[in-house]
């Protein structure tokens, strides 16, 4: 008894210490040093007297003020798919069934053998929030129907399987257009599941009266397909590789392609929203770099010259690095003329990058008596004159409006 006593009243007069210890230095500084006894229980009213956890150590919640990095190119093209070739079977019909009823007192109940159920079809639909063809897997099996039971019963039909597409996806086979999926919500029945099998009770008839055949199951229909991806988007940034494509479109949109000092940085089309105060959206798409001959699939190939159909207008960039950047706009025009007749001829605007360059002033003049389309002078790297090209992009946009109709809103 005495000796639990004096172990309370130690206790007791330790806390004190403590306190005390607390009080008269108001608060613990980090230089401040404590006697052993006061310290040692001090830090074990900290942690609760479980060994192994540090009060030092700054919490582990994430700091305020970091930003998430953004994605390098060679990460973005991981995420972004514009070409896939799925291999479709639809789901096999169940096989019928072959039974007799039988119960006390009828046992000539004659056949009961239900039908088996149809096979799963296979349906690609278009949807407005599916931004590439990264998860469209190469295989798709359809769901098989069950088969069919004694007493009539049916067998279950199998359920339809959707492939979620992005907009503007064509459906290729051996190479010719089947359908173009442009529109959210629009559906194309790509596989027909097979029809479900006859039961016995099927085959029920004044001349046979106990029908024992059943016939199985049709297979699913299989098909090869080809998913093309083209960009949707209002217009287009056509020019050749470093000629500041990804910079301008950085400038004018909410878009963050990545940049470098060296061609083909853009693998894949990046889509821009330059918004407007009246609430107006128009879409812009940063193609990759064309070279010469890339008609004839040289370079990164025809495999993004068909994203440019899908732009109602197209923004051309010149580097006015370049010794002669006119010859730049001929070269472009004849590629795209070389991919579809009549392409370069669209609504267009002259984009003169660079300006921020000495020698870009001189030439800038020299171009504007080669073309006849209006050129517009600015530097994507210090956002010079950006404010006229994003007017003249809405009066394109405007005039599209006026006479096509109204186009997708993004």
């Amino acid at each position: 008894m005495l000796a639990t006593l004096l172990k309370v009243q130690r206790a007791r007069r330790l806390s004190s210490d403590v306190l005390s210890c607390f009080i008269s230095g108001t608060e613990v500084r980090s230089s401040e040093k404590l006697s052993g006894s006061c310290a040692a229980a001090w830090r074990r009213r900290l942690t609760g007297d479980v060994r192994g956890v540090s009060t030092s150590c700054p919490l582990s919640s994430k700091a305020r003020g970091q930003h998430k990095r953004e994605l390098s190119e060679k990460k973005l093209t991981r995420h972004f798919v514009d070409q896939r070739r799925v291999k479709l079977l639809a789901g096999s019909g169940g096989k019928g069934a072959s039974s007799f009823h039988s119960e006390p007192r009828k046992e000539w109940g004659g056949p009961d053998g239900g039908n088996g159920g149809d096979g799963g079809s296979i349906v690609i639909k278009a949807d407005k929030f599916i931004k590439s063809l990264s998860q469209v897997v190469p295989i798709y099996k359809g769901e098989d129907g069950e088969p069919g039971g004694k007493k009539n019963c049916y067998g279950k039909n199998g359920g339809l399987s959707y492939i979620p597409v992005p907009m503007g996806t064509v459906v290729k086979e051996d190479g010719e257009t089947v359908v173009d999926l442009s529109e959210h919500g629009q559906e194309y029945l790509a596989v027909f599941g097979g029809a479900g099998g006859k039961g016995n009770r099927f085959f029920l008839s004044n001349e046979n009266r106990a029908p024992m055949n059943a016939t199985p199951g049709v297979a699913g229909q299989e098909r090869v397909l080809q998913l093309e991806l083209r960009t949707m988007a209002h217009a287009g940034l056509v020019g050749f590789p470093n000629a500041g494509k990804s910079s301008l479109l950085r400038a004018i949109s909410n878009a963050r392609p990545a940049v470098a000092a060296y061609p083909f940085t853009t693998l894949n089309p990046h889509v821009g929203i330059v918004a407007y105060r009246d609430h107006e959206q128009v879409a812009v798409a940063d193609i990759p770099g064309i070279i010469r001959g890339a008609h004839l699939n040289r370079g990164l190939g025809i495999s993004f010259l068909r994203h440019i159909e899908r732009c109602p207008f197209l923004l051309y960039v010149l580097d006015l690095s370049t010794p002669e950047p006119w010859e730049q706009l001929q070269h472009l025009r004849f590629e795209l003329d070389q991919y579809e007749p009549g392409l370069s001829q669209r609504p267009q605007a002259i984009v003169a990058n660079k300006m921020d360059l000495p020698e870009a002033r001189e030439k800038i003049e020299a171009l504007r008596s080669c073309v006849t389309q209006r050129v517009i002078p600015v530097s994507a790297l210090t956002g010079e004159n950006t404010e006229e090209l994003i007017l003249h992009l809405r009066e394109l946009y405007d005039s599209y409006l006026s006479g096509e109709g109204k186009p997708t809103r993004w």
